[in-house]
């Protein structure tokens, strides 16, 4: 079943031969990857989100295995509220990595979305079975009440938005940072380094039905991959010199990984 819509008219589209189309005839081409940019004309994608070196840096370092227990997470959560072709929307999907991962595990009906073409043309690369397109988080180009289980891995929240897109017993499933995530990087890049106050996003369109703590601590062992995770983080944007000329001087860091999963309902 295609839960995708116009995001001109709002109505079904419908997949011919390399077009995505509507019955008001407002027509989408499949990009030779297999994905569609469902984004107002205006807006091409390319320049939003991620450039190309970051998305390509930051498959580089998930393939590695570094998030693979927040991966296995999120599938116990398909395992648990989910059935045999359900769909399951992964929303800001990056580079594909979590859909990709959960996609050869559970037999779903798979989707996902980012801001970033850069991120989706490299997870609709992955031929993962999943359905990708470039798409605004703020207006999520699917039928409401089509979704199952969405997951929602550290990018804005919009509880009504979310709440539209799911259907009557559907979930989501969004990650948070816990207290100590990434606390090593963080005594590295500051001189009193913080930890999380693992807030949950506020919302008055969904509930609250259950809590799941992941941790594990990761070790890297080139300059690769401790800047791909750096860029991964907020700290990226906002982090003294002093930091940045101590992040630079590493060869191996070891860190803290802590992720809080919040699962919602509808209201």
């Amino acid at each position: 079943m295609n839960i995708l819509i116009c995001p001109v008219c709002k109505n079904e589209l419908f997949f011919e031969n390399k077009t995505a189309k509507c019955e008001n005839n407002h027509c989408f081409d499949l990009a030779k990857e297999g994905y569609v940019n469902l984004l107002s004309a205006h807006k091409s994608g390319d320049s939003t989100g991620d450039n190309k070196e970051m998305a390509k840096s930051r498959r580089d370092f998930l393939e590695k295995g570094f998030y693979s227990p927040l991966a296995a997470a999120v599938g116990n959560c398909i395992e648990k509220y989910t059935s045999v072709g359900d769909s399951v929307l992964d929303i800001c999907c990056g580079e594909g990595y979590y859909t990709s991962y959960l996609a050869q595990k559970y037999d779903r009906d798979f989707y996902g979305f980012d801001l970033s073409r850069n991120m989706v043309r490299l997870a609709a690369k992955r031929r993962c079975g999943a359905k990708f397109f470039v798409a605004n988080i703020a207006s999520i180009p699917v039928k409401s009440g089509s979704v199952k289980l969405a997951f929602h891995l550290f990018a804005p929240f919009h509880s009504a938005e979310f709440s539209r897109v799911l259907c009557d017993d559907g979930v989501i499933v969004t990650a948070i940072p816990g207290s100590e995530h990434l606390f090593g990087l963080k005594k590295v890049l500051y001189d009193k380094p913080y930890y999380n106050d693992e807030k949950a996003p506020a919302t008055e369109n969904l509930e609250l039905i259950d809590t799941i703590r992941v941790k594990d601590t990761i070790e890297l062992d080139s300059k690769q991959d401790i800047k791909a995770l750096f860029q991964m983080t907020p700290y990226y944007y906002h982090t003294p010199s002093e930091g940045m000329s101590r992040l630079d001087m590493l060869e191996k860091l070891t860190t803290e990984i802590e992720f809080v999963l919040l699962i919602y309902k509808k209201a």
